[in-house]
Order: structure tokens, then C-alpha cells, then sequence
């Protein structure tokens, strides 16, 4: 930059820095320029004038070359005297979609088998069975009642008395393989036995390494596992007069789950297709972002267990360069899906209206309570946060066009389908209650001639 055309900029950091000032000989806010530059250096001066100096005249010599940055620019400042900078303009990235609207999916049926019930309904018998005492050998998956110590190198690493402990293949408490030694032992039994850690043990301090154990048996109990019949349904709640309800819900309930979950998976397996076939081409910089929005998302989750980035890259192991370099490919991944539905969005020209934003805004506040209503809502209108909402509702008008163009399928052939269904189910709805309140209704006595001819004979 020219020194004539850096001085109104150093001009305008003098005036916010005399204020900050004591000068003797000056009240303050009063000295001048040039006693200023004296007392603080001319150095402090330009360098707090750069916060206002860079964007200004980068902003100004973008307009001029008619250049549109896509993100904010990377600046190097290269020289303080004369000011001198280096800016790299990220441009918008090219997205050529290639061949995608050719490309054909076909989405898996979801089909719940008779067993996953039975898995489900046995998983709740489990959950609401009592433990009774029993008189036998330990087997896995009882309650135990046991004493328990156990030594590593000379060192007492566990002492639990009389805790409830579950022998499973899943659990690998307090070390992995502990739970088989329990199995076969008697009430009023102890066993010392010695356990080898795994390798791959997540404590490294623990790895490899032997504890000695020993374990004495209190008490055993066992579940007792009630009838799968129609007083079992009854005592689940929620209704259940027999076990073909129960049955019938718990169908429903686990094959809305694996639809949620295979339109999830056809939703990637679409996406993954659409990246496959699309070129892109973009500034290194959007990357270098992405990857700092990851990390200052990781940082503030870290925040939120008490701990800072350094603490935890320290506990694992890890330098700061070695952390970004592991959430590059993600942020890579994340990058790209942004700009793939980005340019998806533009081509379906797709977009959300105010109304959708409200109506959205109005949906997340019908759980709030009066008190804290007024504060949701002021939160949910700001700036930020409706573009946040925005690009939410953008997402899964994009996702939702997605996976009709993979099937072949006009606009909106899903939206459709989805309300057909609905109607179909509520008028299924309507038919049933309308049968069962002319059951209701229905007067005692023959319900068809052959009754009635039955009464007279009689």
C-alpha cells in the first residue's frame, strides 16, 4: 500500500487507541498523533489499524477486478512498512453433476420376521422378570451377590464387597474375561483365578499385563421368567388386551424403525452415488475451514466434558498436526456433500420460503412451556439461527429430490405417496373404530336367523 493511502487507516487507529491512554503532561484522549506514535510506537499503530485496513481495501480492489469471493480470503501480511499483504480469493467452486440423472437405485423392502418379534418380546419378558433365589451352579446371565479383590504388579486394583455383578459375554467388567471364571461356582464358593489383559486394552498402562483375582459368591439368583400369554400382554400396559396386540404393536413399532433406518441407508447410498458421479473443483481454502469448523466443534463438545483440546490430544496421544490431518478426509467428505447439494438445489431449483421458516419455528416451539416461550422464539428468529433452519429445510428438500431422481421418479412422486399412505390409513383407522362402535351397539340376544330359529326350536 501506498503511505498516503495507509494514513487515514492510521489515523483512525490513533483515535481508538489515545483513548485507552495515560500520557503525562496530556489528559486523556488528548494527546496528539504524533506524541502517540512516540510514546506507543508507529509499529502499534498500523498494527491495529490492519483489523480495518485489510478488509476495507480488499473489499475495494475485489470490487474494481469485479471478483466475487465464494468465502472470506486468506490474507498473509507480508510487510509493515510500507503495509504489505498477500490475499488468496477462494472463488465459487465448479460442481459438474456428470451423469447422475442415469443413475438407477432400487431401495431395499423392509421385511420383520416372526423371530425379531419373538427377540423383542423375549427381551421384555427379561426386563420385567423378578430375581428369585436359586439353588445351583452359577450360569451366565444370573445375579450375583459377590466379594471381589483383585491385584495387578503387587498393587490393589479392584476391591468391591457385596456387589451385584451379571456374568455375560458382553460384559467386561471390571477386565475382559473375568465373567468366565464366575461360571459353575456355587453359593457360599470362592475361586482365585488370574486373568490376562488384551493387547489392545484401551488404558495402555493395563495392557498385556496379569491381575490376580479372587471372587467369593454370596448369593445367585435368577429371572423368573413369566408365560408368554395373554396375561403377560395385559400386565406390559400401554393397553394390551391379548398377546396378539402386543404382538401386533411391537410389530409395527420395530418395522418403522427398520424403514426409518433403510431409507437412511438408501439416503447415504443415494449420496455416495451422486459424489461418485460428480467432479468438483475447489479453492484449498474451503478445506482448511472445514477443517477448523471440526475442530472447534470437537473443542466445544470437549468444553462440555471439562476439558480443553490440548488435555485431550495429550491423553491420546496426539500433536495438533496429526489431529487436523485425521479430520481432513471427514471434513472432505462433509465439504463435498455441501456443495453436491449446493449445486443439486440450484439445478431442481429448489429453495425455502419465509413461511416454511416459520412454520418450521412454530413446530420446534410447541413443546415449550409460556415461561420460556418468548426467549425460544426471540432465539429462533435471529440471524443466524434462521439461516441455520434454512439450510436445515434446503437439506431435506434436496434429499428428499435425491432419492426420486435414483428411482426414475417425478417431483414431489414421493411427498404424494407418503400422503396417499396416510389416508389410506386414517380411512383403515375410521372403518375399524366405526365396527367396533357398532359392535358396541349391537342388542343382546340371536345375531342371524339361524340363531333365532335355534331359540324357537328350543
Amino acid at each position: 500500500m501506498e503511505t498516503s493511502d495507509e494514513d487515514p487507516y492510521i489515523d483512525r487507529s490513533y483515535r481508538r487507541t489515545v483513548g485507552r491512554l495515560n500520557i503525562p503532561g496530556f489528559r486523556k484522549g488528548k494527546a496528539p498523533r504524533s506524541i502517540v506514535e512516540n510514546y506507543v510506537g508507529r509499529t502499534a499503530l498500523v498494527q491495529e489499524a490492519l483489523d480495518f485496513m485489510i478488509p476495507e481495501t480488499l473489499n475495494q480492489v475485489l470490487q474494481e477486478q469485479e471478483i466475487q469471493a465464494f468465502v472470506e480470503p486468506r490474507v498473509e501480511v507480508m510487510e509493515l512498512e510500507p503495509v504489505t499483504f498477500n490475499a488468496t480469493v477462494p472463488l465459487e467452486p465448479t460442481v459438474d453433476l456428470g451423469d447422475f440423472y442415469n443413475v438407477r437405485l432400487e431401495k431395499e423392502e423392509v421385511e420383520i420376521s416372526d423371530d425379531e418379534v419373538d427377540r423383542v418380546l423375549d427381551r421384555i419378558r427379561r426386563e420385567m422378570a423378578p430375581w428369585e433365589p436359586v439353588s445351583r451352579p452359577v450360569q451366565f446371565g444370573d445375579l450375583l451377590n459377590v466379594n471381589v479383590k483383585g491385584e495387578m504388579d503387587g498393587e490393589e486394583v479392584v476391591n468391591d464387597q457385596e456387589v451385584d455383578y451379571i456374568p455375560e459375554t458382553t460384559n467386561v467388567l471390571p477386565f475382559p474375561g473375568f465373567a468366565d471364571h464366575l461360571e459353575g461356582l456355587e453359593e457360599g464358593s470362592q475361586k482365585d483365578f488370574t486373568v490376562t489383559i488384551p493387547e489392545d486394552y484401551p488404558r495402555p498402562e493395563y495392557a498385556g499385563k496379569d491381575v490376580a483375582f479372587s471372587v467369593e459368591v454370596l448369593t445367585i439368583k435368577e429371572r423368573a421368567l413369566a408365560d408368554l400369554d395373554d396375561d403377560f400382554a395385559k400386565g406390559v400396559g400401554d393397553g394390551f388386551d391379548d398377546m396378539e396386540a402386543l404382538r401386533a404393536h411391537i410389530l409395527e413399532r420395530i418395522t418403522g424403525e427398520a424403514e426409518s433406518q433403510a431409507s437412511y441407508a438408501f439416503q447415504e447410498q443415494s449420496m455416495n452415488s451422486l459424489l461418485e458421479s460428480a467432479t468438483i473443483t475447489a479453492s484449498d481454502i474451503l478445506l482448511e475451514r472445514e477443517v477448523q469448523n471440526m475442530q472447534d466443534e470437537r473443542e466445544r463438545m470437549l468444553r462440555n466434558q471439562r476439558l480443553d483440546l490440548d488435555t485431550y490430544l495429550s491423553y491420546v496421544g496426539k500433536s495438533q498436526e496429526e489431529f487436523q490431518e485425521e479430520l481432513r478426509p471427514m471434513a472432505e467428505d462433509r465439504l463435498n456433500r455441501m456443495l453436491v447439494v449446493r449445486k443439486l438445489a440450484q439445478e431442481e431449483e429448489l429453495d425455502v420460503t419465509p413461511e416454511e421458516i416459520e412454520e418450521e419455528i412454530e413446530t420446534m416451539l410447541a413443546g415449550a412451556t409460556a415461561e420460556n416461550e418468548t426467549a425460544m422464539r426471540r432465539a429462533l428468529n435471529a440471524e443466524g439461527t434462521r439461516e441455520s433452519i434454512r439450510g436445515s429445510l434446503l437439506n431435506q428438500k434436496v434429499m428428499a429430490r435425491l432419492v426420486e431422481i435414483v428411482q426414475g421418479l417425478e417431483p414431489g412422486a414421493l411427498a404424494e405417496q407418503a400422503e396417499e399412505e396416510s389416508e389410506q390409513e386414517m380411512e383403515t383407522e375410521t372403518e375399524a373404530a366405526a365396527e367396533l362402535e357398532t359392535v358396541e351397539e349391537a342388542p343382546d340376544g340371536p345375531v342371524n336367523e339361524a340363531d333365532a330359529s335355534d331359540n324357537e326350536g328350543a
